[in-house]
């Protein structure tokens, strides 16, 4: 394969790559709402954890254990259980700080300074780490792209591209986020979209459970 047809594969599994990153899922609603709540330190540090968890994610997709997962056992059940739970626990915190003091939410930058740059990455690392739904996603991506070339180097190629990708793309969307517009309207309804989010994340962890059954 010349250079062009390389680089037009390349950028086809980027623009398919981006448009996955940003569909709705745990990760984009955890991203968006510390965001939105904590400030884009916080939001950045969310993303670098999402992006080390998608890393792990995708090296497994390109070394082919997906397929493991992909035909069930007792594996996909464990890691799906632990997502179910972690889901859940997740939706919890968002409920109970949604209806916590308000003197405490958005703008006390004493609250907004509890939220440590190791808390927001663990956060992001395992909200992505502890979804089994991740690789057997990227699995199905990045097939067709492997198909095309031979070699290591350009699996690790993908793999570079998914993970930088993916760190970039979403500390701009947390940046992006901080807009004052954007941050006033969500001083406004914090309450609200804190709930709905942990009522998301509890409609993902069903979703999760109903795969169970």
């Amino acid at each position: 394969m010349d250079l062009s047809a390389v680089i037009s594969e390349w950028m086809a599994f980027a623009g398919v790559m981006a448009l996955g990153q940003f569909s709705p899922g745990p990760d984009m609603l955890l991203l968006t709402r510390t965001a939105l709540a904590k400030g884009w330190k916080a939001g950045c540090a969310t993303a670098l954890g999402i992006a080390l968890g998608l890393g792990i994610h995708s090296a497994i997709a390109l070394f082919g254990v997906a397929a493991l997962l992909m035909q069930g056992g007792i594996v996909s059940i464990g890691l799906t259980s632990a997502a179910v739970l972690y889901l859940l626990w997740l939706g919890w915190q968002l409920f109970r700080e949604a209806w916590s003091n308000p003197d405490l939410r958005m703008g006390n930058p004493e609250y907004s300074s509890e939220e440590s740059f190791w808390k927001s990455w663990r956060r992001g690392f395992l909200c992505n780490l502890l979804n089994p739904k991740v690789a057997v996603f990227l699995a199905g991506v990045v097939m067709p792209f492997l198909g095309a070339s031979s070699g290591s180097s350009w699996a690790l190629v993908l793999w570079l591209t998914i993970v930088l990708e993916g760190m970039i793309l979403w500390c701009l969307w947390a940046c992006l986020l901080q807009v004052k517009g954007v941050k006033a309207a969500y001083k406004r309804l914090s309450r609200w979209v804190d709930a709905l989010f942990g009522v998301i994340l509890w409609i993902l962890a069903a979703f999760l459970i109903s795969s169970l059954i």
